[in-house]
């Protein structure tokens, strides 16, 4: 009953998750797209009231004209729209699903011991450690060189790299992208919590109280706001990565994980560029070119050649002994009442010699090209085991010898 608890808060938050999610990047996106879309008023009564740009969009039948003041109206509204629990209700979701997918879970999904070997207890405090000080590293960078916002940029990417390059030599793949991307999230939200809102706080309070506003808050409010329109498709590659072992099961998948998240910001930069009218084809084609390397450095590398003889022997491996490995090694998850999960692992099973042929294809490439699988090798699968389920798939994948 416990697993079937747990499946159902994994599934209800994931759903949560990703419905914030969308709502926070959409409102992100949207503004970035709009500061960058506002074109200086001409009516002499918008610049009398103060109106620093305007924009005018049609949209679901309707017209809209969305006005930037250079400050503030003279009178503030009474209902004035606060854009902060989008964020806040990301972030909650999300780090609640990492708990009960990873944290609750961490001999799983957290280690791996041929990376690193550790306890869960040990794990999980490793696990939070590295959001909590991917936070205070990026805000003490933004602190000590806030006047120098290349030399800042320059900096959090580098920490980033470094984050990533450590991640993957203490977490299993999988954790180690996820991490990564849950502690840019962290950093994203921290900035809403911790500068932005309390930043645009201090501004209306001043306003409605008839006081000078100090531009330091809108400075600070803005520099975090841009950081995090550039963190956007790296953290939304790093949430989706675990789908996608070819990524994090490399040797070096921290330099993957690099690559990937660099393409994103590259690709980011066309857009927030576009929407001053300025195109620029060399970024997108700079990310695309990342990509491109990625693609080949991962490439699946041909086995090596069998010894002479090797095609008959790759034709005649004993099936019994493939379902001896599939026994010992893959049904803990993968079975109608699994051992190491409340249900089967992505509704895969693979007790029966029809199951282990209708995956045979997935078998190959996640046990034996990716070496993805088991997770963490948590079953202690040998490179023997993994060879003699090659020789099977190549030879035909057949039950019946």
């Amino acid at each position: 009953m416990e697993g079937y608890i747990l499946d159902w808060a994994n599934m209800l938050l994931r759903w949560v998750h990703v419905i914030t999610a969308i709502a926070w990047i959409g409102s992100s996106f949207y503004f970035v797209w709009l500061d960058n879309s506002l074109t200086k008023p001409t009516a002499p009564d918008l610049k009398e009231k103060g109106v620093d740009g305007e924009l005018w969009a049609v949209h679901g039948g309707g017209f809209y004209n969305p006005q930037k003041y250079l400050t503030a109206p003279k009178q503030l509204p009474e209902n004035l729209h606060w854009f902060y629990w989008e964020s806040y209700s990301t972030w909650m979701s999300g780090f609640a699903l990492l708990v009960v997918l990873y944290l609750f879970n961490a001999s799983t999904f957290l280690i791996d011991k041929n990376v690193f070997d550790m306890s869960p207890g040990a794990a999980v405090g490793f696990a939070v450690s590295y959001l909590l000080i991917g936070w205070i590293v990026y805000d003490s960078i933004c602190r000590l060189f806030n006047k120098n916002d290349r030399l800042v940029g320059i900096l959090v990417a580098i920490y980033i790299a470094a984050a990533a390059y450590v991640a993957c030599h203490v977490f299993s793949g999988r954790a180690a992208f996820l991490l990564t991307g849950a502690m840019i999230a962290t950093i994203m939200s921290a900035n809403v919590l911790a500068w932005i809102i309390p930043g645009q706080r201090k501004v209306v309070a001043a306003l409605k109280a008839g006081q000078p506003v100090d531009p330091i808050h809108g400075k600070r409010g803005k520099q975090r706001s841009v950081h995090n329109t550039y963190f956007t498709l790296p953290v939304l590659f790093a949430m989706l990565s675990n789908h996608y072992s070819m990524t994090y099961a490399h040797k070096y998948n921290w330099v993957v994980l690099i690559l990937i998240m660099l393409s994103g910001v590259l690709i980011r930069q066309f857009f927030i560029l576009k929407h001053k009218g300025k195109i620029n084809v060399l970024w997108p084609a700079a990310g695309v070119a990342a990509l491109g390397v990625v693609a080949v450095m991962i490439a699946p590398q041909p086995r090596p050649a069998v010894a002479k003889g090797g095609e008959a022997a790759a034709a005649t491996v004993s099936f019994a002994k493939v379902q001896e490995v599939m026994n010992a090694r893959c049904v803990q998850c993968h079975a109608e009442q699994p051992k190491m999960m409340p249900t089967a692992a992505k509704g895969i099973k693979l007790e029966t010699p029809e199951d282990i042929k209708a995956h045979a294809q997935l078998i190959y490439q996640q046990a034996v090209q990716q070496k993805a699988m088991p997770l963490g090798n948590v079953t202690q699968i040998t490179d023997d085991e993994r060879a003699l389920l090659g020789q099977w798939f190549e030879g035909g994948a057949k039950t019946t010898n």
